[in-house]
């Protein structure tokens, strides 16, 4: 069953994180929601560096959180907190080249920089918005589910293999104390981004049919787009918490071929 569903599994991807940048910026529709995203570089983190207070380091082919560092100014120079495999470890060093030295050694893969968005808390600990976008048989893109994802505390990382824990959208808006109109403000903002980097991307490479979109809200309520995960976006983390939305899910997989799908 699993051979041939991945033989009928009919959804192709854009493989890189900084390429669905570059495809990003160059819609005018998308453009606001990337963060300042460069290739990973001694001359790019110094000049990242000096613009933002805080940077990612992330693999350009990744997912489930691992491998990512954040990279913050402190009084004794910068601090370095890195994720490998579902542990955290935290660093200092006394210059940015020390830093960067540091992470080039222990690195083979291609790594991105990210500028660090000051992430809005509930409960005190940072969250992000995973808006799953799928087409639907026979054509358009539609969201089929969204789930906020809350870290633990002093994660630098989100993600439900990273410990984070799962809320829908709902449960936010009242932990944030948001009122009707604000959580529907919200949400629209949401889905319209969604939709439109669904548009901008499926543009750009023929054959889409789902994405998983990591969106980040600011402490001013900006939304910003962390990530977009085009090769088998995970569906069961929502599973516990909107099973409507993960049948969902799973129907709309089906229907290109998804029958794998967890």
């Amino acid at each position: 069953m699993n051979l041939l569903a991945t033989r009928r599994y009919a959804s192709s991807r854009i493989r890189g994180k900084l390429k669905v940048c570059r495809y990003l910026e160059d819609n005018g529709n998308t453009r606001r929601y990337v963060p300042d995203t460069v290739s990973f570089g001694l001359s790019n983190i110094r000049r990242m560096a000096e613009r933002h207070g805080s940077l990612y380091i992330k693999p350009d082919v990744g997912s489930l959180g691992i491998g990512i560092c954040k990279l913050k100014r402190s009084a004794a120079g910068y601090t370095l907190k890195e994720v490998a495999n579902r542990s955290q470890s935290t660093r200092t060093f006394n210059t940015l080249e020390g830093a960067y030295r540091h992470i080039a050694a222990r690195r083979s893969d291609k790594l991105i920089i990210q500028q660090g968005i000051s992430l809005d808390k509930v409960d005190g600990k940072p969250y992000d918005i995973r808006v799953m976008v799928q087409r639907k048989p026979g054509g358009s893109w539609t969201c089929t589910g969204i789930s906020v994802k809350v870290g633990r505390a002093g994660k630098i990382v989100t993600n439900y293999h990273q410990g984070g824990t799962v809320f829908t959208l709902r449960k936010l808006h009242d932990r944030l104390g948001l009122t009707p109109q604000e959580g529907a403000l919200m949400e629209g903002q949401l889905r319209s981004a969604a939709l439109s980097i669904a548009k901008t991307l499926s543009a750009r490479k023929s054959g889409m049919r789902e994405m998983g979109i990591d969106f980040a809200r600011d402490r001013n309520g900006r939304i910003w787009v962390l990530e977009v995960n085009s090769n088998h976006p995970q569906f069961h983390p929502i599973k516990k918490v909107d099973r409507k939305a993960y049948d969902r899910m799973k129907e709309y997989a089906a229907s290109y071929g998804r029958y794998d799908a967890k």
